[in-house]
């Protein structure tokens, strides 16, 4: 990857981490899961709204590293408005890709996502960037592995 390609992705991170979307928390009728990972510290409230089989919306709350919440704030924009399907689809497209293995990029538009890829590169913060998206998948009942 070049180095504008690097710097770029870092600037989209830190945006993410200092100007959070998705951030808070939702009303009733709402599921929340809570995850922390023992290692770093990192740890994440998710508030997802499911109705009909989508994921009408996503909040979340936590403190922890800027791979952490940024990934958050990321996996919240993106899986807003799709079917509880779909999301676990494109979970399991962000594990590949954190995971270093070839992954479709072609299903979804992964938009920001694709600038937490280099988190590849350093196997202990995968599971930083792998949180809010367990978290997610441990919400709408699909507890699968990576």
């Amino acid at each position: 990857m070049s180095s504008n390609l690097d710097q770029l992705y870092r600037q989209v991170i830190m945006d993410h981490y200092k100007n959070p979307r998705n951030k808070g928390q939702l009303g009733e009728d709402t599921v929340t899961i809570n995850m922390n990972n023992p290692t770093c510290g990192d740890r994440i409230q998710l508030h997802l709204k499911v109705v009909d089989g989508k994921i009408a919306d996503a909040k979340f709350d936590g403190e922890g590293c800027s791979i952490s919440l940024a990934s958050a704030s990321m996996m919240t924009q993106s899986v807003k408005g799709l079917s509880v399907e779909d999301a676990i689809k494109l979970a399991h497209i962000f594990y590949d890709m954190m995971l270093g293995k070839d992954y479709d990029d072609t299903s979804f538009d992964l938009g920001d996502i694709e600038a937490l890829q280099g988190v590849s590169k350093f196997p202990a913060r995968i599971k930083c960037a792998t949180l809010a998206w367990k978290a997610m998948e441990k919400g709408v009942g699909n507890e699968d592995e990576i």
